[in-house]
């Protein structure tokens, strides 16, 4: 998956959702818990990333890693205007100023209260 971070970030957000489905019942499995805990509780207890974060941070790393590579094609493969805002294509780069999606919003706040309680 760390291998196709910079792919599956492009992806419609319904096919992240089936990949986050995946996480949640693995969480759920591995921790035998029972159906009422929600999955923001579950990810602040385990502290893994959610996939949409996951995918990036990743997607960070490629385009930071790639920007001072030493092969010339891929640096100008790599090398990236934003479109206007109202453009209709999506391109890779898109993801990185995506707002994150709601599972995200609530774990990284459950996050934050819990840092100001410590």
């Amino acid at each position: 998956m760390t291998y196709g971070s910079p792919v599956f970030a492009h992806a419609t957000p319904k096919a992240l959702k089936k990949l986050q489905v995946i996480q949640n019942k693995f969480c759920r499995a591995a921790t035998d818990a029972n159906w009422c805990v929600g999955n923001s509780i579950l990810h602040r207890n385990l502290e893994p990333p959610t996939i949409d974060k996951f995918m990036k941070e990743a997607s960070k790393r490629f385009f930071n890693i790639t920007g001072f590579h030493s092969n010339a094609l891929l640096r100008t493969a790599i090398a990236y205007e934003p479109p206007h805002p109202y453009h209709f294509i999506r391109r890779l780069r898109n993801v990185l100023s995506d707002p994150p999606n709601a599972l995200t919003a609530a774990v990284e706040s459950i996050m934050e209260v819990n840092d100001t309680y410590d």
